[in-house]
């Protein structure tokens, strides 16, 4: 049996799904960048990894939006960081999204096993 290489089968993330994963792992609690990563990481059983290409874009894009904020904190290995944290405006949102995306997977799966839906014919 071949050995399993880490991400070798990622699962590229749709269009405005990173935003919705960021805005969700700060819901949790503020984070800096990395530690929302290895939110994101962790979560999904290692199945999602954003690359500080992605993940900053995206930070300072909801930034703007206002969906969240930012200040400098200094964390515990004394280096300086920027700390995120989910807005009100951001929350709204989310919930929003989440809904979104609720009906998204609800469709999906209608159409992958379309027998469900008639009553296991």
């Amino acid at each position: 049996m071949p050995r399993r290489e880490p991400y070798k089968n990622r699962i590229e993330l749709l269009q405005g799904t990173l935003d919705m994963l960021i805005l969700q792992t700060l819901r949790w609690k503020p984070q800096h960048g990395y530690s929302i990563t290895q939110a994101i990481r962790a979560s999904s059983r290692e199945a999602l990894q954003v690359d500080t290409g992605s993940l900053y874009p995206a930070l300072h894009r909801l930034e703007k939006q206002g969906l969240i904020d930012s200040e400098w904190a200094v964390s515990d290995n004394n280096q300086r960081t920027k700390v995120y944290r989910l807005t009100t405006a951001g929350r709204r949102h989310l919930v929003a999204e989440r809904s979104r995306w609720a009906q998204l997977v609800a469709a999906i799966a209608g159409v992958l096993n379309p027998a469900a839906d008639e009553g296991a014919s």
